[in-house]
C-alpha cells in the first residue's frame, strides 16, 4: 500500500481505498494499560476541583496545574524519549476526550500546550531545539502556546502583519507585532510564534516564518479576554516588542512557516474533535440519566417517543464521530502521509455534532437548561469554542472541496484555479490517481462485514455519484471553481457523510468480527441508522449542485447590503 494516499481523496476520483480503512484500529494491551493508567491519574488530579467554579473564576488555579503535572497531564502527546507518555495518537486522543468529558477548560488548555505549542517543537524542531525545550513541556514546568492568529488575518493566514526582521547589525531577527487570541497567553512559558521575514510593504505575499519564542523581555501579556464559554482557559493578547531571535529559535527554515503552522493544525484537527466529542459523550450521559428519574404524566419521559428520537439521533451523531475520530487517529500511527481532508472532516463534524447534541440536551431539560447552575447552559457557551479554534468551519468546508478536487481538476486542466486558495493550508502534497487505480483496483467497499451489506451498497453508490458531481463541477466551472463556495459547501457536505459511513462500516466490522452479531447488535443498528440519514443527505446535497437557488440567494444578500439592513415594517 502507498503511504501516500489518501481515503478521502480516492473517494474524488470514485475510487474505494477501503485497505485504507480497515480493519478499525485498536490499541496493543501494553499501550491500553498505560492509557488508562493515565487516564485514571488525570481524572484523580480533577476530582476534588468544581468545574462551574473554575468557570466562574476564569482562572485555572496553581493547585491543580501542579495536580496534572504529577499525573503526567503535559506529556501525553510527547515522546517517552524527553518524559513524555510516547502514546499513539490513538492513545493521546483518546485521552485528550477524556479529560474534555470532566472539564472541557482543562483539555483545551491541554491539548494548546500538547497538540500544538510543544507539537509544534517536536515535529519541525531541531535536535538541540528539543532536547533544549520538550523536557521541560513534557513535565509541565514549561507551558506552550501557540500563537498564529491576528485582527486582520482570521482564517486567511496570508495576511500576518507580526514582523521579524533580520538585523544585520545585531545579527538577529527583531519580532514585532500583537497576537490578540493566544490561547494559554497568560500562562505560557513559550510560545511557537509565526510572523512575517519580509515587509508588509514590499506588496508581496508574507514570508512565514515560525519561531520559537520564550516569554522574557519584550513580550508582554495583555488583560484576558472576556470569553463566552471554556472560561478557564487563558485567551489573551500577546504583544512582541522588538523581541530578539536567533537563528537557532526558527522553527524548521526561514520563509516556511505556512508549512509548520498548518501541519500542526492538520495534527491537532484530530484532537480537537476528540475535544468536541468528549463534551458531547459527557452530555448525553447526563441527559440519559435525565431522562429516565424525570417524570411526567406518570411516567420518565424517557419513554415518550419523541423524546427516544432525540436520543437515538444523539446516539448516532456521536457514533459517527467517535468512529470517524478514531480511524483518523489509526491513519496516523500507520504513517499514511496525507490525513488532511480527514482531519479536516473530524473537526467540522465533530464541533457540529456537538452543537446538535447540546441543542436537543437543553430541549430535553427544557427551562432548567436556561438558567446558571445546572451545567447545561455552561455546556451550551463551552460547544462554540470549537467552531473557530482553528478556523470556521466554512473555511474548512472549502478546503476539503478544493483539496478534493484539486486531483481530478489535474486532468481537466484546472489546477492551478484550485492551488491559490490551497496555499494559505499548507498543505498541497500531489496526489497521483493513477498510482492509486494501479494499487486499488476495485469499486466497492469490499471489506465490510456481510451483515452490513445493504449500508456497504449506500456507501459505493454515493462514492460513485459523488465523483461523477464533483467532475460535472469541475467541467462546468473550470477555473472558476476557487469561487464557486456553494458547490464547495455541498461536495464538502457529502464527503463529511462519505467518510463518517465508511469509519461506521469499519468500525461495525470489527465489532461483528470480535463479538459476532449478537455482540454487535448496538453498533449494527447505529450504522444501519445513520447510513439511512447520510444516504439521504448526500442524495439531497448532490442533486442540489444541478437544481437550486443560489444566485437568488446572492441577489437577496446584494439587496440587503445595499439596504444596509432589515428594509421592512408592518407599519
Amino acid at each position: 500500500m502507498s503511504r501516500e494516499q489518501s481515503f478521502m481523496k480516492a473517494a474524488f476520483f470514485g475510487v474505494v481505498a477501503d485497505d485504507l480503512v480497515f480493519p478499525f484500529p485498536s490499541l496493543g494491551e501494553a499501550e491500553a494499560k498505560q492509557m488508562r493508567a493515565l487516564s485514571k491519574g488525570i481524572a484523580q488530579a480533577l476530582a476534588d476541583h468544581d468545574p462551574a467554579q473554575l468557570d466562574s473564576d476564569r482562572d485555572i488555579p496553581a493547585p491543580l496545574l501542579d495536580k496534572l503535572r504529577a499525573a503526567g497531564a503535559f506529556g501525553i502527546h510527547l515522546p517517552k524519549a524527553v518524559g513524555g507518555a510516547g502514546l499513539s495518537v490513538f492513545g493521546a486522543t483518546r485521552i485528550a476526550q477524556g479529560v474534555a468529558e470532566l472539564d472541557p477548560a482543562v483539555a483545551l488548555m491541554l491539548l494548546t500546550h500538547g497538540a500544538m505549542g510543544a507539537r509544534a517543537i517536536d515535529a519541525f524542531g531541531s535536535e538541540a531545539q528539543k532536547a533544549r525545550h520538550l523536557p521541560e513541556l513534557a513535565s509541565g514546568r514549561s507551558i506552550a502556546a501557540f500563537a498564529l492568529t491576528e485582527h486582520s488575518s482570521g482564517s486567511d493566514a496570508a495576511t500576518i502583519r507580526t514582523q521579524a526582521m533580520w538585523d544585520e547589525a545585531d545579527g538577529r531577527f527583531k519580532l514585532d507585532g500583537e497576537k490578540p487570541w493566544v490561547s494559554n497567553g497568560s500562562i505560557a512559558d513559550v510560545f511557537a510564534v509565526f510572523a512575517r521575514t519580509n515587509r508588509a510593504d514590499e506588496g508581496h505575499k508574507p514570508a512565514l516564518t515560525g519561531f520559537i519564542v520564550p516569554a522574557a523581555a519584550g513580550v508582554s501579556v495583555g488583560e484576558q479576554h472576556r470569553t463566552l464559554g471554556v472560561r478557564g482557559l487563558s485567551v489573551a493578547p500577546v504583544r512582541f516588542d522588538q523581541v530578539p531571535i536567533d537563528r537557532d529559535q526558527v522553527l524548521g527554515e526561514v520563509g516556511r512557516g505556512y508549512r509548520v503552522a498548518m501541519g500542526v493544525l492538520n495534527d491537532a484537527r484530530i484532537s480537537l474533535a476528540a475535544f468536541s466529542f468528549g463534551q458531547a459523550r459527557a452530555i448525553l450521559q447526563r441527559i440519559i440519566q435525565h431522562v429516565g428519574h424525570r417524570r411526567s404524566f406518570g411516567r420518565a419521559i424517557g419513554e415518550f417517543p419523541i423524546i427516544k428520537d432525540k436520543i437515538a439521533k444523539m446516539m448516532a451523531d456521536c457514533y459517527a464521530v467517535e468512529s470517524m475520530v478514531y480511524l483518523t487517529a489509526g491513519l496516523v500511527d500507520r504513517k499514511v502521509e496525507d490525513y488532511s481532508l480527514e482531519s479536516a472532516i473530524c473537526r467540522v463534524a465533530s464541533v457540529e455534532s456537538l452543537w446538535r447534541v447540546v441543542n436537543e440536551a437543553l430541549q430535553v431539560v427544557a427551562g432548567r437548561g436556561y438558567v446558571e447552575g445546572g451545567g447545561f447552559e455552561r455546556a451550551l457557551r463551552d460547544a462554540r469554542v470549537g467552531f473557530v479554534i482553528d478556523g470556521t468551519n466554512e473555511t474548512l468546508r472549502c478546503f476539503i472541496a478544493l483539496s478534493g478536487l484539486r486531483g481530478p481538476g489535474e486532468r481537466l486542466e484546472v489546477e492551478s484555479a484550485l492551488l491559490e486558495p490551497l496555499k494559505g493550508f499548507g498543505l498541497l502534497r500531489r496526489f497521483a490517481p493513477r498510482k492509486v487505480r494501479e494499487a486499488l483496483r476495485r469499486e466497492r467497499i469490499a471489506r465490510a462485514h456481510p451483515l452490513l451489506s445493504r449500508e456497504a451498497v449506500f456507501f459505493e453508490e454515493a462514492v460513485a455519484e459523488f465523483h461523477e458531481a464533483s467532475m460535472r463541477a469541475l467541467r462546468e466551472h473550470g477555473r472558476e471553481i476557487a469561487e464557486m463556495q456553494y458547490t464547495q459547501k455541498r461536495l464538502a457536505n457529502a464527503a463529511i457523510d462519505l467518510y463518517a459511513l465508511a469509519a461506521c462500516l469499519s468500525r461495525t466490522s470489527l465489532a461483528i468480527e470480535s463479538r459476532g452479531e449478537s455482540g454487535a447488535r448496538r453498533e449494527i443498528d447505529l450504522t444501519t441508522m445513520f447510513a439511512s440519514a447520510a444516504n439521504g443527505r448526500m442524495r439531497a446535497h448532490l442533486r442540489r449542485l444541478e437544481h437550486n437557488d443560489d444566485e437568488l440567494r446572492k441577489l437577496i444578500a446584494a439587496r440587503t447590503y445595499t439596504d444596509a439592513g432589515y428594509p421592512f415594517d408592518v407599519l
